[in-house]
């Protein structure tokens, strides 16, 4: 990884921590899988962080810039995946 995540300088240490913990989800999902679960678990939490959907696509368009991985692509992806079933870009 040569990029630096997206992120709002007035988030706490805890904040940060979660929201590039979503980023890195993300990340797993393109390089090798994730299990659906975790990756929802980081989905709420970032939601949790940034309710509104403006600062959500601010974010996530601000980390494919950087990474060109796909937020949006993910969690599509894992919303037709199966319950206990593992979400993977590949």
């Amino acid at each position: 990884m040569d990029y630096q995540y997206p992120m709002d300088m007035d988030w706490t240490t805890e904040e940060i921590v979660n929201v590039i913990r979503f980023f890195e989800s993300v990340e797993k999902a393109y390089e090798s899988k994730i299990p659906k679960d975790d990756l929802m678990s980081a989905y709420r939490r970032f939601k949790e962080i940034v309710p509104g959907k403006a600062d959500e696509k601010k974010y996530t368009d601000e980390f494919k810039e950087v990474s060109g991985y796909s937020a949006y692509l993910v969690m599509k992806k894992a919303k037709e995946t199966a319950d206990g079933d593992p979400v993977s870009m590949k």
